[in-house]
């Protein structure tokens, strides 16, 4: 069982998908981690994201993608993909690799809330300006002990430079999710409720699909 999870930020895509990993023994393949583990050990792709600010192009990225998803997907239930694909050409390549691997995504699933809820959650985010640590003022608050006054609001967490991300989220992706439902694999899921109940949902969709 291959599966997407995509949405938009602060959908809590993340949390699911971890969920899924442990129940369902998949491979989980998040991209954002996998890129910066890519910047330690291949200088013209540091470059790219480090030096330059650019995102890695498709090609270039998917050519290592796919050296670690041929050892996976044979030696797993299935592959769990969180940000990636997150756009047509991208979702074109990774359908062609797995056609040669005899494979195929199985379903995508969209992690849906509205624009002002991605605001709300996102705008709540904080970060311990001594130890690194982020925490979410609504879903992750920090515990007792935390000193609040070291607590900041990164400016990429601020609701301006959040909505320029849901714009790009909407011009890249959207048309992706488009596609993805006209294929008739995609589910969306509300993604306006407390965890358990969106897992539930997901666990149930894909107990479906096996029979």
């Amino acid at each position: 069982m291959n599966i997407l999870l995509i949405g938009p930020q602060g959908s809590g895509k993340g949390t699911q998908a971890r969920l899924l990993v442990e129940k369902l023994g998949l491979f989980y393949f998040e991209m954002g981690g996998f890129i910066r583990d890519l910047a330690k050990n291949n200088a013209e792709i540091s470059k790219i994201i480090n030096k330059e600010g650019k995102l890695v192009p498709d090609d270039m990225f998917f050519f290592a993608m796919k050296e670690l998803l041929g050892e996976k997907i044979k030696s797993n239930n299935g592959i769990l993909l969180d940000g990636f694909p997150r756009n047509i050409n991208q979702y074109q390549i990774l359908k062609n690799w797995f056609d040669e691997q005899g494979e195929k995504l199985n379903v995508a699933f969209l992690i849906d809330i509205s624009e002002e809820e991605t605001i709300r959650r996102l705008s709540a985010r904080r970060q311990d300006s001594k130890t690194g640590k982020i925490y979410n003022l609504i879903t992750a608050p920090p515990p007792d002990g935390v000193d609040e006054s070291n607590l900041i609001q990164r400016e990429d967490d601020k609701p301006e430079a959040i909505k320029k991300r849901l714009q790009e989220y909407n011009n890249v992706t959207i048309p992706l999710v488009e596609l993805l439902e006209k294929e008739g694999i995609l589910i969306k899921i509300n993604g306006e409720r407390p965890i358990e109940a969106i897992q539930n949902d997901l666990v149930r969709e894909i107990n479906s699909l096996i029979k």
